[in-house]
């Protein structure tokens, strides 16, 4: 095991010496494609952006160029082979910024942040640009025209962002959606229902930006890749922070998510910690705001459906007929290409209808139209058909949540303990009733789906 040290290179005459100890492993990470152009989609981000009359600021540039990096070693560094106990990953980043001086301040937030996204450990540290990359943004942004968005949200692909796009629509508001996308199956789904959107919402000024960050097997060498990306959502924010710098005033980011999977309680004692995933978790936004404040950028996240299950978000979307007629094209599941190895015929992708995601998707959908009215296709059909193997992945998450509405039932009030137990509420005391819930009715949401639901073995 060595710690990791990841430093990025703005073309190959940014030579600066990093000085690394014997026991890291240092990995140049090259940010520049050709002479000037940012590579791993930031540069086409902002090529995407301008043709928008959307310009981000150096901030906003140097968000995106940080989370190139937390993204890199995130995925390309594996916690089984890399860490001590299989999770926890040292990390070094050595960041090429605009104003390293401010960077450095807001330091000791950005390190909280990740680690409590990643459960890994953070070094951050911050090095001028070099000189003939100082200056990245446009710089007439300010007299250009103003774009003609009033709202920015993330836009996944899933159910959830479907929601609170339509939302935003239906309330009149122009938004930029913002997506990111890595497998062919999320990116199909995200063109769909944007293409969807547009057909239903015609001659609306509203518009998209895609970006694609991958990074290639092999970057660290010797060094076997990871597929936790724990350290997703951090992209995810920062690219919407990207954009939202180049609109002109203060900017709110969206992020359309329910309150079950946003507070996401392990179902089971063995998912403690950054065993469960803490993406959109109260106190991982909360140090997002920190952190946008101290860097002097005048935007903040937030979630607006923190208070709703995924059920309670389907039944109170403001067009229950543009969800109706969209939900089936939205993409909720963990593994969807699961269906090709599954040899189901003329299926490429597909819901498998049995991971978290699928549950709590079919769950939310029965209790917003009734049994039988969600025409999503599922690979497993019918939960109800035959006992699910616990032992292998058809039956895994069934029986947690079985388990977790057990002891639910059982003891109801460890649901204000249980809260906590992804991290703290602090910083949000006065909601933590509003949490307990929002958790106990999204379990109760997944419980009326998987009612008489056999698993084997118990």
């Amino acid at each position: 095991m060595k710690r990791h040290v990841l430093a990025g290179r703005y073309g190959p005459d940014d030579q600066l010496v990093i000085p690394v100890n014997p026991e890291e492993q240092l990995t140049n990470l090259q940010l520049v494609a050709g002479e000037r152009t940012l590579d791993h989609g930031v540069g086409a981000a902002l090529t995407s952006l301008k043709a928008l009359e959307v310009h981000p600021t150096e901030m906003g540039i140097d968000l995106a160029v940080i989370a190139a990096h937390v993204h890199a070693a995130d995925t390309r560094i594996s916690r089984a082979h890399e860490s001590q106990d299989s999770w926890t990953r040292e990390i070094r980043l050595v960041v090429p910024v605009h104003d390293p001086q401010r960077w450095s301040a807001a330091m000791a937030t950005l390190t909280k942040l990740l680690n409590f996204l990643t459960g890994d450990r953070w070094t951050l540290q911050f090095r001028p640009r070099p000189d003939r990359f100082v200056t990245i943004a446009a710089a007439n942004a300010a007299s250009l025209l103003q774009p003609p968005f009033t709202a920015l949200s993330l836009f996944s692909g899933g159910l959830d962002s479907l929601i609170g796009a339509i939302d935003l629509l239906e309330a009149g508001e122009e938004p930029l959606f913002v997506s990111h996308w890595g497998e062919s199956a999320v990116s199909d789904a995200q063109n769909k229902l944007f293409s969807d959107l547009k057909r239903r919402y015609p001659k609306r000024p509203f518009d998209r930006v895609r970006i694609h960050m991958a990074f290639p097997e092999g970057l660290v060498k010797d060094v076997k890749s990871e597929n936790s990306t724990r350290g997703r959502s951090f992209l995810f924010i920062a690219l919407g922070a990207l954009a939202g710098t180049g609109l002109g005033d203060a900017f709110t980011l969206r992020i359309p998510e329910n309150g079950l999977i946003a507070l996401n309680v392990p179902l089971d004692p063995l998912r403690l910690g950054s065993n469960s995933t803490r993406t959109t978790h109260p106190y991982y936004l909360a140090r997002w705001n920190d952190l946008l404040a101290e860097l002097g950028v005048a935007g903040r996240v937030e979630n607006p459906y923190w208070r709703q299950t995924k059920g309670e978000m389907a039944a109170a979307c403001t067009s229950e007929a543009a969800l109706r007629a969209l939900a089936p094209e939205s993409l909720s599941c963990a593994h969807p290409s699961s269906a090709r190895w599954l040899g189901v015929r003329g299926k490429s992708t597909e819901h498998c209808g049995h991971c978290l995601p699928c549950l709590i998707r079919r769950a939310a959908l029965d209790h917003a139209w009734g049994k039988g009215a969600d025409e999503t296709p599922y690979t497993e059909a019918d939960l109800h058909a035959h006992v699910l193997d616990t032992e292998q992945a058809i039956g895994q998450q069934v029986r947690s949540f079985q388990y977790a509405i057990a002891r639910l039932e059982a003891r109801p009030e460890i649901a204000s303990i249980l809260v906590h137990k992804p991290g703290s509420l602090a910083d949000v005391a006065d909601e933590v009733e509003q949490w307990t819930g929002v958790y106990c009715r999204g379990l109760a949401e997944v419980g009326a789906l998987i009612a008489g639901v056999q698993t084997s073995p118990s």
